[in-house]
């Protein structure tokens, strides 16, 4: 009977152990199935200038215009501009996660000096003076027995590389629309321009049907109607001043400096969207930085579910102190007492109420959220370089027949004037072939500004020439 008691006691921790390992593993379901699928190529093919599918794109590419001064615009406003300033500091943040997390895996070590002078009683109910000096020195040191510390590195490192990505992809919106904007400045100074030029022309109408009436050779509603054309061409200006100065605010903000006058560059007859080297539709998942976020913040999400399994699991710590102890100052100096303690503690929670396995449906949940969010990056981009691809075609066939349009505008009110000057047509007739004209000529601005913001458009939805960065070193 003694000697089967041993045996039957180690039979029954053996079997409680095992127990304890099978439970403590935490479950989680199956990640996702991916419902992803990448198109062989884009609906809208690209043009042969902007096929280069061998070249990449310019990590510069606003230099691509020739505008030195939206290349100082933009240079400035990624060096100065507030959203991308608060993302890289995100990045320095992130970065200070990964140390701490990595220093979980080390161990600690601290020292402690403790003085202390008590008064107590005696056992004969007679009060003493109790002095102590100690001084310690204590390690510790939890063993990753199942990599749960090095998960929750890995969390931090896959966070850091998400964090830099988000930075880059600010960055690529803030060069983007500082582009855009400065584009758009272009184009109401050029409308603004066109239509100082028109309302001379209307003043000179103007003088010239009033001549005509005052003579009696024209009627009055012709010169009133002269006189409401130059209005409304005067009316026009100070509109687009204030949007002027609304563009100007907004890219002085962009650029990281007080809202402002902006000095101006090439005039918008001389930019042209520059060549764009469209690619493959798989080419896009390298070139797009927030692509690459939502892949690491997978990445971050998959390891914390790793780190939560494991929570369950078993932990092991090694703790060894060492020191001095004396009960006064010479003795503390001379010949104190040397104290040390070594232990190793195995803890295993037993009973918490569900509260990790609810922690592990968490992480698995946030997995799972991650994994759908990535999915919905990667169609937003192929959405944002097929609508870019498409706006460029369109908005090419639309100014081809736009100049064509602007022709006929520009005939029609030749002819019109002739027949005034030979007395064959009323002066309505002219005024309208005007009002025509002026028309045709702010929607050809107004399209070129547009093809122009276009190309920023997919230059920015093809990720702007940005290249994944190689993997971390651990």
């Amino acid at each position: 009977m003694a000697a089967t008691r041993p045996a039957k006691t180690a039979c029954a921790l053996a079997a409680i152990a095992l127990c304890l390992l099978a439970g403590c593993a935490g479950r989680a379901g199956p990640p996702p199935m991916s419902a992803l699928t990448l198109p062989e190529q884009w609906r809208t093919a690209a043009p042969l200038s902007l096929a280069g599918i061998g070249r990449a794109v310019d990590q510069e590419w606003w230099q691509a215009f020739g505008d030195p001064v939206l290349s100082e615009l933009v240079t400035q406003a990624l060096t100065r501009n507030a959203d991308l300033l608060t993302a890289r500091a995100r990045v320095l943040e992130s970065h200070a996660r990964v140390t701490q997390a990595h220093a979980g895996q080390l161990p600690s070590l601290s020292a402690s000096v403790s003085p202390q002078r008590a008064r107590a009683m005696n056992a004969f109910n007679t009060p003493i003076d109790i002095t102590v000096l100690a001084a310690q020195v204590e390690a510790s040191y939890e063993v990753d027995l199942w990599g749960r510390l090095a998960a929750l590195t890995d969390v931090a490192l896959a966070a850091e590389r998400a964090e830099q990505a988000n930075a880059d992809a600010v960055g690529l919106a803030v060069a983007a629309t500082t582009a855009s904007a400065y584009l758009n400045l272009r184009g109401l100074d050029a409308q603004l321009e066109l239509t100082q030029k028109t309302l001379q022309l209307r003043r000179d109408s103007l003088d010239l049907a009033r001549r005509g009436y005052d003579a009696g050779y024209t009627s009055q509603l012709e010169w009133l109607q002269a006189k409401a054309e130059y209005e409304a061409a005067g009316e026009a200006i100070p509109q687009l001043e204030l949007a002027i100065a609304e563009q100007e605010n907004t890219l002085s903000v962009l650029a990281g400096a007080a809202p402002g006058a902006v000095r101006r560059g090439l005039p918008l007859a001389a930019l042209a969207p520059p060549d764009i080297p469209a690619g493959l539709p798989s080419a896009l998942l390298r070139r797009r930085p927030d692509i690459y976020r939502a892949q690491q913040m997978l990445a971050a999400q998959s390891a914390a579910l790793k780190a939560a399994q494991e929570q369950m699991l078993p932990s092991f710590r090694l703790t060894a102190a060492g020191g001095v102890q004396a009960a006064g100052w010479h003795q503390f100096i001379n010949a104190p007492a040397e104290l040390w303690r070594l232990a190793a503690g195995l803890s295993e929670p037993l009973f918490d109420g569900q509260r990790l396995q609810a922690q592990t449906d968490i992480a698995a949940a946030q997995r799972d959220q991650a994994f759908h969010q990535y999915e919905n990056v990667v169609r937003n981009a192929l959405r944002d370089t097929e609508n870019g691809l498409t706006a460029l075609a369109k908005l090419r066939a639309q100014a081809e027949v736009n100049l064509a349009r602007s022709r006929t505008a520009a005939d029609t009110l030749r002819i019109a004037q002739s027949r005034y000057r030979n007395g064959y047509n009323s002066y309505l007739e002219q005024l309208d072939a005007q009002r025509t004209q002026y028309a045709v000529e702010i929607s050809r601005l107004q399209l070129q500004t547009r093809l122009l913001v276009a190309s920023v458009d997919l230059y920015r939805a093809l990720g702007g020439g940005w290249q994944r960065p190689a993997p971390p070193a651990r």
